[in-house]
């Protein structure tokens, strides 16, 4: 029974809005009543925003709006607008005279030289726009946590995460974890990765939407207001990751403030505006992708384009912007997985090839950068191995010493900020031992302290896990070879899952905190 009275309901609904056939037991006096309220309703919608539109038309406009639309399935206002001003263009309906007077206010309809005719386009619909929205609506949220994530790898309850002072955007305290080995190289891949991958897609949402961006009058209610505020938010926030992210990533800084202070309050921006319209919009994206299978689209290969002066169907819109995030795919996903796709991540400063030797990988800052000599690495080099204990003397160690100390071997990755990330084979001195070594067997904390001064790369302060995981080391040769100069000979921290700008290099000493 309730099937019935769905179907029937249904065709109701079809009658009243789009001249279907009318269901058995209703009046049709009744029915054709209510239809031309609905239609005149329409209309009256039309003349409202676009007033010129009805003023070409005249006494003529009602009843020749009511014709065509009497079959026609009820679109947004403007769509209807544009529509029923292409049918009456081709019918002859407009005189010669009128479509100067109806572009003033309807630009997109007419061939009138305004910059926002571009942005018209009758491939746009809420279903193409809901489409590209649930497929942001799990892409984002990734990049999101992710990039939080990144912030909490890197120890801010030692003062080492940047921005330092972030007032109650401070995220809960907690001791990153150090398996698997390569959680920050998936964590920070993703969420570089993801976030060029999706940006021919945030274009194509934009595109879709450009219209609304744009409507005028900018503000029609309270509620309104609040979606265009989490507008400005969303779009405005969004953007502004991308961009700064991107300049970040190519170590262009031409924007002149502090990238991680920019990107991290940016983000809470977005992250804000994104909530809200969620809220907002999600029932609306739920409900209009129901109404027509995603699938069915993508099958329907000689789809022909649905509405006047359309030149693409919307398997080949989906089919355009998918291509699109395929090639930065292409371009972007070597410089976490390595192997023979590096060559092809072209949009990663750190995706080249150096070369097929033991130290030819990646290197962030070379010792010229830090301003580390060999005088200052050679033969007097030492490391002193230090406590917080007023009982314990510092211990110094030679690189020979070190090297005659037992030696582990451990394949890790270094996974940096920016996005690369590349595994090698490290060999050197568990920190476990060198802590038991200093009288702290169980540390709370060390801080590791290079020979460059200054900067965030001259010290680290490593969590108690990280200090006493068995792959944690301070590595004297990498491939089994001498680590070079640039890799921070004599001597360097790696550390599993650890961002790379914190494994140490050139180390001089390390203090183990109880």
């Amino acid at each position: 029974m309730n099937d019935d009275l769905a179907r029937r309901q249904e065709e109701l609904v079809r009658a009243l809005v789009a001249g279907g056939p009318l269901p058995a037991e209703f009046d049709s006096a009744t029915v054709d009543t209510v239809r031309a309220a609905l239609l005149n309703k329409r209309a009256a919608e039309i003349a409202a925003r676009y007033p010129a539109l009805p003023s070409a038309l005249g006494d003529r406009y009602e009843m020749l709006f009511r014709r065509w639309a009497s079959s026609r399935p009820k679109a947004s206002t403007a769509e209807d607008a544009e529509a029923f001003y292409r049918a009456m263009e081709q019918e002859g309906e407009l005189a010669a005279t009128h479509p100067g007077r109806v572009g003033q206010r309807m630009p997109y309809m007419a061939d009138a030289p305004n910059p926002l005719a571009r942005f018209r386009s009758p491939l746009r619909s809420t279903w193409l726009t809901s489409v590209f929205g649930a497929v942001l609506l799990i892409a984002l949220p990734i990049v999101i946590l992710t990039g939080l994530l990144s912030y909490s790898a890197y120890g801010p309850q030692f003062g080492q995460a940047k921005p330092g002072a972030v007032g109650w955007l401070r995220l809960p305290f907690f001791d990153w974890p150090t398996n698997p080995a390569w959680l920050y190289q998936l964590t920070q891949g993703l969420h570089v990765g993801l976030g060029l991958i999706i940006v021919p897609l945030v274009i194509a949402k934009l595109w879709s939407v450009m219209p609304k961006l744009v409507e005028l009058p900018p503000v029609r209610s309270p509620a309104h207001a609040l979606e265009r505020l989490s507008l400005l938010a969303l779009v405005g926030g969004l953007l502004f990751e991308i961009v700064t992210g991107v300049l970040n990533i190519q170590y262009d800084y031409v924007f002149g403030f502090d990238f991680y202070a920019a990107h991290y309050f940016g983000a809470w921006v977005f992250i804000a505006g994104f909530l809200v319209h969620l809220g907002l919009k999600v029932p609306l994206m739920w409900r209009t992708l129901r109404s027509e299978s995603l699938m069915d689209v993508l099958r329907a290969r000689n789809e022909a384009p649905s509405r006047p002066h359309q030149t693409m169907s919307r398997r080949g819109a989906i089919g355009l912007v998918a291509a699109g995030m395929g090639f930065v795919a292409v371009l972007t996903v070597g410089q976490t997985v390595g192997g023979v796709l590096r060559k092809a991540a072209i949009l990663l400063p750190r995706g080249r090839s150096y070369g097929d030797g033991p130290n030819d990988f990646q290197i962030n800052r070379t010792a010229e950068a830090a301003g580390v000599t060999e005088e200052q690495t050679g033969a007097d080099w030492t490391l002193s191995v230090e406590s917080t204990s007023e009982n314990m003397e510092p211990v110094v160690l030679s690189r020979g010493r070190l090297l005659s100390m037992t030696q582990h071997t451990a394949e890790l990755p270094i996974a940096c900020v920016e996005g690369w990330s590349t595994t090698q084979s490290w060999t050197g001195v568990s920190l476990a031992e060198l802590a038991a070594l200093a009288g702290v067997p169980a540390p709370r904390s060390a801080e590791v302290i290079s020979i460059e001064q200054g900067g965030p790369f001259g010290r680290a302060v490593l969590q108690g896990n990280q200090a006493l995981h068995p792959d944690s080391l301070l590595a004297l040769k990498v491939n089994g070879v001498d680590l070079s100069l640039d890799h921070g000979y004599p001597a360097r921290v790696i550390v599993p899952a650890l961002p790379g700008v914190h494994n140490t290099k050139w180390v001089a000493r390390i203090v183990f905190r109880s």
